[in-house]
């Protein structure tokens, strides 16, 4: 009967949402839309119900004293700016503090994401009181405050798990996040620089100028990105193939120390790629190792421009990042070369297969199956990959042309950097910032949801 009763208790409460609640609940439940916790104390839960309105007292609170201000302020982003007045009563010229735009928007977003929480412990109070006149109704217990407390460490411990991380992801996330998208829409640039220079809202203008053919900027836009792609593209595959070759070869039969041989290449991935990387470059310099040995070996008679040349640097990181990647495929191949079931080489070999078409029909197949997911997120993280370039190459070789300090070498994340480190020009780095995310979650999905490995979760066949 008590099951009956819980059962008509759920069905009842999952017929309602947002609207139903506030046309068919009782005038408490109608009230609790406006103050918070109503229903829940006309229903028992009194401390709840105290906590929603105590909850919601600060909110309104907060918003009286400073929220509203805060908000008002996203509008205009500050319009007193810091200069000096000549002061007539002691003859000298004195500094006034003006507003700073930067404050103003973190301000702002602050009391946004203030807000957004506030809204969603308004609709979960919402809810909560309706949960609670439901199970009244119906005759069944509510629960007191003391045992809503003691569920969070037993059937609703999932709530108490997610509670830290929620909060977590909105400070340190969302906020910081939603600050960087909005700086995309105004003009903080190395011209608007707070106090002194306030900067204001300019809409779409940033996105119009690094994607229009006329400006300077887009002029650097374009070539940037095309190399990322083709980085990307470049950098995923000769490490995917690198070390799927050296996973077989290792794992072939025929060879001995196969432990020692994976160590050996493991040691690469062990050391910190920075200091890798930083080594490498040093080692590729006019007076790096590399071309004093190829002169005193007359091989050449001047140091070749491996970091200096613009498709010698390029080739060059290319290569080197295979260097640093092969060892990570390499190890993730072989696990997975070990878990292809034997039976199928030795059918194969039974037909007259040779080791090409086993590879061609069972090895690569398999292969290409199981690591779809992790090829795409790879290509995606070669997109935004800053180490092998920055300490590379730091961008280099440097052009004329292209839009301040962007170099030949220069991937779409390092140009963002930059851009906030050289030039302040924080604008820009988050239209960029804002595009790389389009593109990569684009891409993403797209290719995601058309791999076989979406598509046929049971199994490869």
């Amino acid at each position: 009967m008590a099951d009956r009763q819980d059962k008509k208790v759920k069905e009842a409460y999952r017929d309602r949402n947002f609207v139903t609640i506030f046309t068919r609940g009782d005038i408490f439940s109608k009230l609790s839309y406006v103050l918070c916790g109503l229903a829940n104390i006309r229903n028992g839960q009194v401390i709840k119900g105290c906590l929603f309105l105590l909850l919601e007292a600060a909110y309104v609170l907060f918003m009286i004293r400073k929220g509203a201000s805060l908000l008002s302020g996203l509008g205009t982003l500050g319009t007193n700016t810091q200069g000096m007045v000549f002061n007539e009563e002691i003859g000298i010229y004195e500094m006034i503090q003006g507003d700073n735009s930067m404050l103003i928007l973190l301000s702002g977003v602050v009391a946004v994401v203030i807000t957004a929480a506030f809204a969603a412990l308004w609709l979960f109070s919402i809810f909560s009181g309706e949960h609670a006149r439901a199970r009244r109704a119906a005759g069944r217990h509510v629960n007191t405050f003391v045992q809503d407390v003691k569920s969070l460490f037993n059937d609703n411990i999932h709530f108490s798990f997610l509670a830290i991380p929620v909060i977590g992801l909105g400070i340190f996330t969302v906020m910081p996040l939603l600050y960087m998208i909005l700086m995309a829409f105004t003009n903080y640039d190395s011209e608007h620089q707070p106090p002194g220079n306030l900067f204001d809202w300019v809409g779409i203008k940033n996105f119009i100028t690094i994607l229009s053919t006329s400006d300077r900027l887009s002029a650097t836009f374009w070539p940037v990105l095309g190399w990322t792609l083709i980085w990307g593209v470049c950098a995923t595959f000769t490490c995917y193939f690198g070390g799927m070759f050296l996973a077989m070869v290792i794992n072939s039969k025929g060879i001995r120390f196969k432990k020692f041989w994976r160590t050996i290449f493991v040691i690469t991935y062990a050391i910190p790629g920075f200091i890798s990387l930083r080594f490498v470059a040093t080692m590729l310099g006019e007076r790096g190792i590399f071309n004093v040995l190829l002169q005193k070996w007359g091989f050449t008679q001047s140091p070749l421009p491996f970091l200096t040349n613009v498709s010698w640097a390029r080739v060059s990181v290319i290569l080197i990042n295979m260097w640093i990647g092969i060892p990570v495929t390499m190890l993730m191949v072989s696990g997975i070369l070990m878990n292809i079931p034997g039976e199928l080489y030795e059918s194969a070999r039974i037909d007259g297969a040779g080791p090409f078409t086993m590879f061609r029909k069972i090895t690569f197949p398999y292969m290409w199956f199981v690591t779809t997911p992790y090829l795409i997120s790879n290509l995606i993280g070669n997109f935004n990959n800053f180490n092998a370039i920055y300490f590379l190459t730091g961008g280099a070789p440097n052009s004329l042309d292209y839009f301040k300090g962007a170099g030949k070498t220069d991937l779409l994340v390092t140009w963002l950097y930059k851009l906030t480190k050289d030039s302040n020009d924080y604008n820009l780095a988050s239209t960029i910032g804002i595009m790389i995310f389009v593109i990569s979650a684009t891409f993403t999905l797209i290719t995601f949801t058309r791999s076989n490995a979406m598509k046929n979760e049971e199994g490869f066949q």
